[in-house]
């Protein structure tokens, strides 16, 4: 068995990992009491080994990390959020597919609770 390419990161390390990153990432916001999580878990795996150098995917617990998920407005779980450039770029919120996953990286595809323009967070 692998190790596992999609690693933890907390809110001490968030900036530097997701916002600071020279390549697109997606942020899976999830629990480990959670089982549509644990379902995305596999997929997500496999977009992180399928996409090494090009792209970043890293999860959140929210359970341990409230600041962070308040801070993305996350209300449900899973939630994963694209970023691209430092700045989020779509989401998804539920179960989804490594298709749609992929999309919400690329910015073809943006859920309603996408905020595109969103400003940047206050110091």
């Amino acid at each position: 068995m692998s190790v596992n390419p999609v690693h933890e990161i907390n809110e001490i390390d968030f900036d530097a990992e997701v916002l600071e990153a020279g390549v697109p990432v997606l942020v899976d916001f999830t629990a480990e009491w959670c089982p549509p999580c644990r379902a995305l878990a596999p997929i997500l795996h496999r977009l992180a080994e399928e996409g090494a150098g090009r792209l970043k995917v890293v999860a959140v617990n929210g359970d341990r990390n409230p600041a962070l998920a308040r801070r993305f407005g996350i209300r449900g779980l899973p939630t994963v959020v694209a970023f691209a450039g430092g700045r989020e770029v779509a989401r998804h919120v539920g179960l989804t597919t490594k298709e749609k996953l992929l999309k919400l990286i690329e910015g073809r595809e943006l859920s309603a609770g996408a905020r595109r323009d969103r400003a940047p967070s206050p110091p």
